[in-house]
């Protein structure tokens, strides 16, 4: 299910500092929602890493980027160290968004019963309509980063 064009699913999620952050708390920036399927794996660290290098010309297009994995806060925390990412990710250990956003990956990694993001990037404009959207056929792939600035 697609969601360009329409309201972006709003949530209310805990970063990786323990701090509750809500999607419509950006209300009036674009914002850039980064799902990635797990801390500490390759395609993941150079997805976030990419974006991170992006950060001040994203900040200089009123813009926000937000990382989202169903992973902990304190792995989040722990990896956002590790790859010094200056940005918010967000844990959806409850699946509660991923679900909203149709890109539940289950069964991650061969593990059954694990079920992990799709790899995906959604930009939501200034009054919350998604006006963009890639969703990986398979973990391995990168978004394209050009893509997603052109859309901002």
């Amino acid at each position: 299910m697609s969601l360009l064009g329409k309201k972006a699913p709003d949530f209310s999620l805990f970063d990786h500092n323990k701090q509750e952050t809500s999607l419509s708390s950006f209300r009036g920036k674009k914002v850039i929602l980064a799902f990635y399927p797990a801390a500490f794996t390759g395609v993941c660290q150079k997805e976030l890493c990419t974006f991170e290098e992006s950060l001040a010309e994203l900040g200089q297009m009123n813009s926000a980027i937000l990382g989202v994995s169903v992973d902990g806060p304190f792995a989040n925390a722990a990896f956002a160290e590790a790859n010094n990412l200056n940005f918010p990710l967000l844990s959806d250990y409850e699946r509660s968004t991923v679900n909203a956003y149709g890109i539940a990956l289950p069964d991650f990694a061969g593990m059954p019963g694990y079920t992990a993001s799709q790899r995906a990037v959604f930009v939501i404009d200034e009054s919350g309509d998604v006006i963009y959207e890639w969703v990986g056929e398979h973990p391995g792939l990168e978004p394209d980063y050009e893509a997603v600035k052109g859309a901002l």
